[in-house]
């Protein structure tokens, strides 16, 4: 067992709250590391990916750091 893994079972035994949703949460955030990481490989500004699909450069941002808030439309267009 790794030692986050040790570390996240302690502390959830002391705090349940704060573990509950994890995992979605975590996968949330990979989605938007990943969307942002796309961008930058793609030399893109977030002003330039905003523009291509229609949308604002706030929602862009959004996008890569709170991924929870992605409408599946959106997602649609940034992977096309």
């Amino acid at each position: 067992m790794s030692d986050f893994q040790e570390y996240k079972n302690k502390r959830k035994k002391q705090n349940p709250d704060f573990w509950k949703d994890y995992d979605e949460r975590f996968e949330s955030f990979k989605l938007g590391v990943l969307l942002k990481q796309a961008r930058l490989d793609a030399g893109m500004t977030r002003e330039e990916i905003a523009r291509e699909l229609k949308t604002t450069k706030s929602v862009i941002s959004r996008m890569e750091n709170h991924a929870t808030d992605i409408r599946l439309s959106t997602l649609e267009k940034f992977t096309t």
